[in-house]
């Protein structure tokens, strides 16, 4: 009897597609736009590269050399980063047989360490349209001392590199600027190239409509959810607060609530522009229950945002002080906090008291991503409906991230990430260095998609990072006048109200219908 194919063995013939433009490579023209406008703080940090254009992918003359080149994953994993590899690989070949892909191991440590292996075909087929980052792994140094930049510039010439692929989120991007401006400096003609990697979606711009890793996440999340809601529907008994993954920016938290129309959905910086109370918000929630109480129904869906807590002003000044008291001093904390910080952190559940006071980063700040903020609710939830009996509360917490993070990529992560990887080894082709690869027009069928490249400086700002301002990307959030936050508002009421849930089902990867499908939240902006 024939063995069956497992579902990754089968999952590798999927073909990605390319823009039109990018599917003849060699004859590739950049075409110099606009030149961004940079931040005067940050200019004369990045003295090489500030005056940088905007570039536009079009038809050209034939170009093609012989090329070595490097790639780096670097921060959390993410559906597609292989393809993004693959990509890279497969230009390298149309241009030259000859060229050659080398990967630094473990993230931005391989770079300093010089630690790396030469990437061939048989090693990328195997990684073709599958999840994670375990081809050559992942890690969350963070290039930035002299030391560092040195042993990342000796790498390089050692293996006279003609260009490095940085495949990153907002922190990893910067790094990529800063090598870029490091090598121009030190007239190393290595080119440093960024990709933009993040499911938490907060990696945008104008041109940037949506990291990779974004869109499989959250159908992901999405199948998970809407699983839940199907259940919640028929045993109608049990409230579900679910805490998606998603850093400071609630992405995340919109996107699953266009796909499945949970009956709340928190948006942090709905919270933060209303000045929102943790009271005000246990108060919705309440209010919610009563009413749904009235028709019987004792159960339902609220999504938040794994970064709520540092959008409520009483939560953030609470955290601020602790972080403030815990570098002095660890006995009589709890005194020393100002009194309304003192009642906040009270009407806590003690494992969360716990955490505020124990879970620190390795600058020894409260870890506010750990905070579990689905309990936070659910505790005081109940302490508000002690004395309102008529209201059955059976509350279930979930916490979804890393179920996330190295799923199978979905079919538009797949191409998405095939085309950046064209676009970086095309870049590094024209000699182009310290740019981050963008496309527009993401919506449309692949064959529309418009390639350009962004100079990473613009895209910077300065920001406190242990006692010393740096410059860093500008993480992006939900933007509220926009239309998939309006497409939320204007249903809000009517799915608080009823029941009308959707069930996406699994991520599909086969057939004519449902598997090219766009984010809703990329489907509906501006």
């Amino acid at each position: 009897m024939k063995e069956k194919e497992s579902f990754q063995e089968v999952r590798k013939s999927y073909q990605p597609r390319l823009p039109t433009l990018l599917k003849d490579i060699k004859n590739i023209a950049l075409i110099e736009q606009e030149t961004p406008e940079v931040k005067e703080e940050i200019a004369p940090l990045f003295e090489h590269t500030k005056h940088q254009k905007i570039l536009k992918f079009e038809k050209g003359k034939e170009m093609q050399r012989a090329l070595c080149m490097g790639v780096v994953f670097s921060g959390g994993q993410a559906a597609g980063g292989h393809n993004v590899v693959l990509g890279i690989y497969e230009a390298l070949k149309t241009l030259h047989k000859e060229n050659t892909l080398i990967g630094f191991l473990d993230g931005p440590n391989g770079l300093i360490e010089q630690k790396h292996t030469l990437l061939d075909e048989k090693t990328i087929d195997r990684y073709r349209n599958q999840g994670g980052f375990d081809m050559i792994g992942s890690g969350r140094t963070k290039i930035e001392t002299q030391e560092q930049l040195t042993k990342a510039l000796n790498t390089v010439k050692a293996l006279k590199l003609d260009g490095l692929v940085v495949i990153g989120g907002d922190d990893s991007n910067t790094n990529t600027a800063v090598l870029a401006e490091f090598f121009k400096k030190a007239n190393q003609p290595t080119c440093v190239i960024g990709v933009p990697k993040t499911i938490d979606g907060d990696l945008k711009s104008e041109y940037i409509e949506t990291s990779f890793g974004f869109d499989s996440a959250c159908k992901t999340y999405s199948e998970l959810i809407g699983n839940i809601a199907r259940d919640c529907l028929s045993s109608k008994k049990y409230t579900h607060f679910i805490r998606l993954m998603g850093r400071s920016a609630s992405h995340i938290a919109l996107e699953c609530a266009l796909q499945i129309q949970p009956n709340i959905t928190f948006i942090s910086e709905e919270v933060q522009r209303k000045g929102y109370s943790i009271d005000d918000l246990v108060n919705q929630l309440v209010s919610w229950m009563e009413a749904r109480a009235k028709d019987n129904k004792h159960y339902g869906i609220v999504l938040i945002p794994e970064g709520i807590i540092e959008f409520i002003d009483e939560f953030k000044k609470l955290i601020e002080e602790l972080n403030e008291l815990l570098v002095k001093q660890t006995k009589d904390v709890i005194q020393a906090l100002s009194s309304n910080s003192q009642k906040v952190y009270h009407a806590l559940p003690s494992d969360i008291q716990k955490q505020l006071l124990l879970d620190r980063d390795s600058h020894g700040n409260v870890r506010v991503s750990f905070i579990e903020s689905e309990k936070v609710f659910i505790e005081l939830c109940k302490q508000r409906l002690k004395d309102k009996p008529e209201i059955k509360f059976s509350p279930q917490a979930h916490f979804f991230g890393y179920e996330g993070r190295a799923c199978f990529p979905s079919n538009f992560d797949c191409d998405y990430c095939y085309a950046l990887g064209f676009m970086s080894t095309c870049l590094i082709l024209h000699q182009k260095t310290g740019y981050i690869c963008a496309i527009k027009h993401l919506k449309h069928e692949v064959h529309e998609w418009q390639p350009f490249a962004v100079p990473i400086v613009s895209m910077l700002h300065l920001e406190m990072r242990k006692g010393e301002e740096k410059p860093v990307i500008k993480k992006a959030l939900v933007d509220l006048n926009d239309k998939p936050f309006l497409k939320y508002k204007e249903h809000q009421k009517e799915w608080m109200e009823q029941d009308c849930y959707l069930f996406p089902g699994p991520m599909q990867f086969f057939g004519d219908t449902l598997t090219h499908e766009t984010p809703k939240s990329l489907d509906l902006s501006t």
